[in-house]
């Protein structure tokens, strides 16, 4: 955003950009300060400016590997002393991300060939009167064991359920009605 007000401020002035951003002048004002005037800012702020290279580091040694809780193990390793929010914080805003394990689960497997029902309301989710428009949803709930699927059929005025159904397959019966 302070790219964006320095690259207009000419033309408009920071004032009347700042009404339609969402940031004050004076967040601009400090933030251009405190860039000219590093030495003014928090501690806080110079410790994680020291800190940011370092997690870098332990990430990019590690073959990009590492979360936030082995980085931080490493760093104290390395008697650097750093809580764990901190370097989950700073891996967040350097946009570092440790390997997940486990395969995905893929809860959806679309069939090209299938009937797709029309769109008869274009996406126009509002209703003017009560049971004038309803829709429906189907989600999944995580068990211990499994999944179960959940479909829902919600008033959208009141945003009532009218009517809903548990089922551990996710399948559909000409048969089956709503609960």
């Amino acid at each position: 955003m302070t790219a964006l007000i320095d690259h207009s401020r000419d033309d408009y002035g920071v004032v009347p950009i700042c009404k339609e951003l969402p940031i004050a002048p004076s967040t601009y004002h400090r933030y251009k300060y405190l860039e000219q005037n590093p030495e003014r800012r928090s501690q806080r702020a110079r410790h994680h400016e020291r800190l940011m290279p370092e997690v870098q580091r332990v990430w990019e040694e590690n073959h990009r590997h590492y979360g936030a809780r082995k980085v931080w193990n490493q760093l104290n390793r390395e008697t650097i002393s750093v809580a764990r929010c901190t370097v989950e914080r700073l891996m967040k805003q350097l946009g570092l991300e440790g390997v997940r394990r486990g395969k995905r689960c893929k809860t959806t497997i679309p069939d090209d060939a299938a009937h797709k029902p029309l769109d008869l309301v274009q996406r126009e989710f509002t209703a003017s009167r009560p049971n004038q428009l309803w829709v429906a949803d189907i989600t999944y709930v995580a068990m211990w064991s499994r999944f179960v699927y959940v479909a829902f059929v919600v008033n959208v005025i009141s945003r009532y359920i009218v009517g809903w159904r548990v089922q551990k397959p996710m399948q559909t019966r000409s048969d089956s009605g709503c609960t």
